[in-house]
């Protein structure tokens, strides 16, 4: 049995919260970003994100990114952040932009595939947002598709792909870029482009010259 809420005409903050609950809880739940639509567990939580990777039937050795809603999150979970990586989040939080940040002991190995960086991004949309605030923690979030499969940017199709494997649903209308981050890594003070979005090798090149 699931939740739906609809919020695509107004975001009901005390629904939210309940869904804060469920996340805090070690289930999974379904959310829209600006890039495409999430789904996502407490990333501190290894059992709730081991079931992330069973919902999607991801593979364990495909690291998981992480969504905060705050540099001082990032801080968190992240350590030896350079200058240059401050200023690209500075800039481009909050975006479409996801940093390769090297991760902190907090940060569950099953999330990283036993890796010692992680995915970190702050998304452009008021429901993801308010859903980590009230949660309290990172949000360990993939796009909301079967491994392998389309990302996904409405509600439909979702809740038929993972009905029985995710406790609540959040439409909240269609993502407004519809394409996944941009993916960062500065390696010895350069920013090197894993993934190419909306932010382009030309933007991220621009900011750090400025």
């Amino acid at each position: 049995m699931h939740t739906y809420l609809d919020f695509r005409k107004k975001i009901d903050y005390i629904e939210l919260k309940k869904v804060a609950e469920i996340i805090k809880n070690g289930e999974v739940v379904v959310f829209p970003t600006e890039t495409v639509y999430g789904i996502g567990v407490n990333g501190l939580n290894p059992n709730a994100i081991k079931k992330l990777y069973e919902a999607k039937k991801r593979p364990l050795n495909k690291p998981i990114n992480l969504l905060v809603n705050s540099i001082s999150m990032v801080d968190n979970i992240a350590k030896d952040i350079t200058d240059i990586e401050y200023k690209l989040m500075k800039n481009f939080f909050p975006g479409p932009l996801t940093i390769i940040l090297n991760k902190k002991d907090i940060v569950p190995d099953i999330l990283t595939a036993n890796g010692s960086t992680v995915g970190v991004r702050m998304p452009e949309n008021d429901i993801a947002l308010k859903l980590i605030e009230y949660s309290g923690v990172p949000l360990a979030t993939s796009s909301c598709n079967i491994s392998g499969m389309p990302s996904r940017t409405t509600v439909d199709n979702i809740i038929d792909d993972f009905d029985g494997k995710v406790s609540c649903f959040i439409n909240g209308g269609r993502s407004k870029i519809g394409l996944a981050s941009t993916i960062v890594q500065v390696i010895e003070g350069i920013p090197h482009i894993l993934r190419e979005g909306s932010i382009t090798k030309r933007q991220i090149e621009k900011t750090i010259l400025e």
